[in-house]
């Protein structure tokens, strides 16, 4: 049974929808030590932190072409179907994403433009462990390719008999993974940022994982490595009317509580007999569930809000920044142009979050824990840097050369006056 506020103040939400507080000092000391060991011993590191965590010795750590081909066909195709149809999707999507060059005249004799450029090295990190999110490896191959990444390695936890899951295999393949290595947890991160024998260096890390994968993706942003963005437990907001359907907002609901413990998830209705209804769901549907246990502990942690308007709602998630946002109201897409921090929004009784997460085309790799206020989720602009260029002409230099030397001199540097006054006077 989740947790039910009806009507609070708004004075008091930000202590309802506060997430857990981690003291993440005792991590990071582990995290480090991990970091410098690979830093220091490369793969003999990562063979001894692979046989500690993974309880396994590997003799090699990438994978080879007969692997993935024997992945392949331990694949039913109904599955493989399903990848094909999965990566198809996003790639419309995030091909539309691409933009052209376009030159631009500040004024006469000056132009400016901006291209974009793909990122060389990319590395991705997929998890292991009871949820192997070969989806996540779909949502991060296929705009790592489109963008043009030279070089595009995957690193991910093998289980105790040394094999990957087939399906992260498959899927990598499909999307055009340069290389996929058997190594998972800080230790992957620390090899991406480094480089090992075995392992290229790469220049930006993307992908979920732990709370150890977390923070070293968030140390190693000091060692010359950039980051998709900051990471924490999965979460999703439900703004549900009297319109919406119980069993529905229940089943998205429990789709994010089952990812771990420490997921969270919130329902804000303006409805008591609708929080009613579906906290009776939850209630009912988490009985058939395998996931049953961790779904509970998650939804110890959650709440269900009882606000007065749906204007107020969503000013309550705007307040929160979600992950995910479900929209399950009366005219959804006019309530979600109010919509001002969120990671990915889902409208109607019809937009499951699970739809975004596999196969509708969105990216699921979003930002989390209230970092939606400020970061995107991943898409193709996160594979690519953008330079800037400018052409000017002679006459263009000098119909701005008084404004440039100007401003030169007011901040007291004179060879930025003469770069231009040179060129006017020869």
């Amino acid at each position: 049974m989740m947790k039910i506020y009806k009507y609070p103040a708004r004075e008091e939400w930000p202590g309802i929808i506060e997430r857990p507080v981690r003291d993440t000092s005792i991590i990071e000391k582990t995290v480090s030590r991990i970091l410098d060991k690979v830093r220091k011993k490369g793969d003999k590191a990562l063979v001894k932190y692979t046989k500690k965590f993974d309880g396994l010795k590997l003799n090699s750590l990438p994978v080879t072409d007969e692997e993935i081909i024997r992945a392949e066909s331990m694949l039913n195709e109904e599955l493989k179907t399903a990848i094909r149809q999965a990566k198809n999707n996003i790639e419309v999507f995030h091909i539309a994403q691409r933009e052209e060059i376009k030159k631009i005249e500040t004024m006469p004799g000056i132009t400016c433009w901006r291209k974009a450029q793909p990122i060389e090295k990319v590395g991705l990190y997929i998890p292991g462990g009871s949820a192997p999110l070969f989806s996540t490896v779909l949502m991060l191959a296929v705009p790592a390719r489109l963008a043009g990444c030279d070089e595009i390695i995957l690193c991910t936890p093998p289980s105790k008999d040394g094999n990957i899951n087939p399906a992260i295999l498959f899927a990598a393949n499909l999307c055009g993974v340069t290389k996929i290595y058997k190594v998972g947890g800080v230790q992957a991160i620390a090899a991406m940022t480094y480089g090992t024998a075995s392992i290229p260096k790469v220049f930006k890390i993307f992908g979920p994982g732990n709370q150890y994968v977390t923070a070293a993706k968030q140390l190693v942003q000091q060692h010359g490595v950039s980051i998709d963005m900051p990471a924490g437990p999965s979460e999703v907001l439900v703004i549900a009317d009297e319109t919406a359907i119980p069993e529905f907002a229940a089943s998205d609901l429990l789709s994010q509580a089952e990812h771990g413990p420490d997921s969270q998830v919130i329902l804000v209705t303006t409805s008591e007999s609708m929080a009613e209804k579906v906290n009776e769901a939850v209630n009912d549907q988490i009985k058939s569930l395998p996931r049953m246990e961790i779904a509970s502990k998650a939804l110890q942690n959650s709440r269900v809000i009882i606000t007065k308007s749906i204007d107020e709602a969503i000013a309550l998630s705007n307040l929160y920044a979600p992950e995910h946002l479900i929209l399950s109201c009366d005219k959804a897409e006019e309530v979600s142009y109010k919509v001002t921090n969120a990671g990915s929004v889902f409208l109607g009784n019809y937009s499951p979050e699970s739809a975004g997460d596999y196969a509708s085309g969105t990216n699921h790799t979003l930002p989390t824990n209230g970092f939606a206020t400020m970061y995107s989720g991943v898409s193709l602009d996160s594979f690519v840097k953008k330079i800037s260029f400018q052409y000017l002409t002679k006459q263009g230099l000098q119909n701005i050369s008084d404004t440039v030397k100007i401003m030169a001199v007011a901040e007291g540097l004179d060879a930025h006056k003469n770069a231009v006054a040179i060129r006017l006077n020869n």
